[in-house]
C-alpha cells in the first residue's frame, strides 16, 4: 500500500480505520505521521482536523469518538509536534501524560498493600503507563509515552517531564526479560519466566534511545535475532525503529519478501521507519 493508497483509505470525516469502517485514533495518528513525512499535507491536514476534534476535556484522547475515556492513544497523538497538532492541544496532551501512571505505583495501591502486609516487588518500584487509567502499567503504552515525552523534553525541558522519563526508563529496564528483550508486561507470569516478543522489544528499545547499559546490549542482540526470523509487519516496523534508535540497524536492511503490510497502522509505521532511515524522522533527536 503506497501513501497515495493510504490517503485513499481516509474516511469522509477525516480519520482513518484500521482496515475499513469507522475512524479510530491510533490509525489516524499513524497515517498523519506517515503522510507528513511523505509530503502529503492535504490528507494529513484533514486528519488533524478529525484528531483535534476528538480530544477530550481532560486533554487526552479516546480510542475513537464516542468513547468517554482518555487512554494510551493520547501518547500517540502527542508524537505529533506542537506546531503540527497545535500548541494548546499538545500542551494538554503532555499534561495528561505526565499525570497518568500505572495503578501499582499509586499511593492508594501501595497503602492497601502495606495494610495487607504485602511487600512491593522491585519491578513495581517505578511508574510506567497503563492502557487505560486505573489499570496496571504495560510495556507498550509506556514505550509510546516515553517517545512522546522525550520529544517534548528536548523541546521544552521541565522537572516534571524529566522525572517521568527517568521513572519510565527504569520501569522498562526492570521489566526486561532475563534473556533480554521485553514481553507485554511482567518479567514473570504465573511463576514462570516470561519470554520476549519482537514488537514490544522493538518498542522498548526505541523508547530507550540514548540509554546505554549491558541490559540494553542484551536486548539489541535479541532484537537482531527477531529481525532475522519474524514475518510480522508490526513487529518488523518496531524492531527496525528500535535498532535504528541505537544505530544497530544494518544500512542495507530491507524487510523480507512476503511480509504483508495490510492495515493502515502497519503501512503508516513502515513509512515512518523509512523517513527515519532517510534522516527525516522526528521520534528522537
Amino acid at each position: 500500500m503506497s501513501l497515495e493508497t493510504l490517503a485513499s483509505k481516509q474516511n469522509p470525516d477525516g480519520g482513518w480505520p484500521y482496515v475499513r469502517g469507522c475512524s479510530w485514533t491510533e490509525p489516524t495518528v499513524y497515517a498523519i505521521l506517515a503522510l507528513l513525512a511523505g509530503g502529503e499535507h492535504q490528507a494529513a491536514n484533514r486528519g488533524l482536523g478529525w484528531l483535534q476534534a476528538a480530544q477530550r476535556p481532560d486533554g487526552g484522547w479516546p480510542p475513537q469518538k464516542g468513547v468517554e475515556e482518555s487512554t494510551w492513544v493520547t501518547a500517540l497523538a502527542a508524537l505529533l509536534p506542537a506546531d503540527v497538532l497545535g500548541a494548546k492541544p499538545h500542551a494538554r496532551a503532555i499534561h495528561w501524560l505526565v499525570g497518568v501512571s500505572g495503578e501499582e505505583t499509586t499511593f492508594s495501591y501501595r497503602l492497601r498493600e502495606f495494610l495487607l502486609g504485602n511487600a512491593i516487588p522491585p519491578e513495581l518500584a517505578h511508574a510506567g503507563w497503563p492502557w487505560i487509567p486505573g489499570a496496571a502499567a504495560w510495556v507498550g503504552p509506556t514505550s509510546v509515552a516515553l517517545l512522546a515525552l522525550g520529544m517534548e523534553y528536548r523541546r521544552a525541558p521541565t522537572a516534571a517531564i524529566g522525572g517521568r522519563l527517568e521513572g519510565g526508563r527504569k520501569f522498562l529496564l526492570a521489566r526486561m526479560c532475563r534473556e533480554g528483550g521485553w514481553n507485554h508486561g511482567s518479567v514473570r507470569a504465573l511463576g514462570y519466566e516470561s519470554a520476549p516478543y519482537p514488537e514490544t522489544t522493538g518498542m522498548a528499545l526505541a523508547a530507550l534511545h540514548g540509554v546505554s547499559s549491558p541490559q540494553v546490549d542484551r536486548s539489541l542482540t535479541v532484537a537482531k535475532g527477531f529481525l532475522s526470523q519474524c514475518r510480522s509487519a508490526d513487529a518488523l516496523n518496531w524492531l527496525r525503529l528500535g535498532l535504528m534508535a541505537h544505530g544497530q540497524l544494518p544500512p542495507d536492511y530491507s524487510p523480507p519478501s512476503g511480509v504483508c503490510y495490510r492495515t493502515c497502522p502497519e503501512v503508516s509505521l513502515d513509512a515512518v521507519v523509512t523517513a527515519h532511515a532517510d534522516g527525516r524522522g522526528q521520534l528522537w533527536g
